[in-house]
């Protein structure tokens, strides 16, 4: 089943950083894209996750066009379907750990995980607020709330930034088995080479193009 369509998308700032770019994601796949910083990465990330409009060109999700949905509409797949993980973690810093999961499981009507927790090294320290808690246990709580409302596509922006690499290989691990258990798909941007080719797809933002390299 496809979840996610684009289709020649464009988008320009004070230049322009790539046009006819189209992909698919398919349910239990994950698409990769690498390239230098500044080629548009994370700008086609937040198109392709509905945070930003292109220039041109259009993005269906489960098949509906999201230009033509109504704010509810949107507002709810954005709620209810999409996962985002940040590099920042936007997490609440008067709230601990556990409060910030419980928010996200108050809103999806889901229940917290504590074995993921555990997997996640941070069952531990999940009582702590946020400010106490390191860098790299922050964007494991943010990886943990995103997981907890259980989305259907995961859109991930350098999530092991602040890991280390034996811990990043490990979340990554755990964001394979969710897509494969769930029946979900991800769209992961990386600066990681050997990170991105455990992806199913590869892609490769180069002169301004979106380039299939696996």
């Amino acid at each position: 089943m496809n979840l996610l369509s684009a289709k020649n998308l464009s988008h320009t700032f004070e230049y322009e950083l790539f046009s006819g770019v189209s992909l698919d994601l398919e349910q239990k796949e994950s698409i990769a894209i690498i390239g230098i910083s500044g080629s548009g990465k994370s700008t086609l990330l937040n198109i392709l996750s509905t945070l930003l409009k292109p220039d041109n060109g259009t993005v269906s999700i489960f098949s509906e066009d999201i230009l033509s949905m109504s704010k509810k509409r949107l507002a709810q797949i954005k709620r209810d379907e999409l996962g985002l993980v940040f590099q920042s973690h936007y997490l609440f810093k008067g709230f601990s750990g556990m409060e910030n999961l419980e928010v996200a499981a108050m809103l999806s009507k889901k229940d917290i995980d504590n074995e993921l927790l555990k997997r996640l090294k941070i069952y531990e320290p999940i009582n702590q607020k946020v400010t106490e808690l390191s860098g790299g246990q922050q964007q494991r709580v943010s990886i943990a709330r995103v997981l907890t409302k259980q989305p259907r596509i995961l859109f991930v922006d350098e999530p092991t930034g602040n890991l280390d690499k034996e811990t990043a290989s490990e979340v990554m691990d755990i964001f394979f088995e969710y897509i494969e258990k769930n029946s979900a798909g991800m769209i992961l941007v990386t600066h990681d080479e050997d990170l991105a080719y455990k992806c199913h797809k590869v892609f490769k933002l180069d002169n301004r193009e979106l380039i299939r390299v696996k």
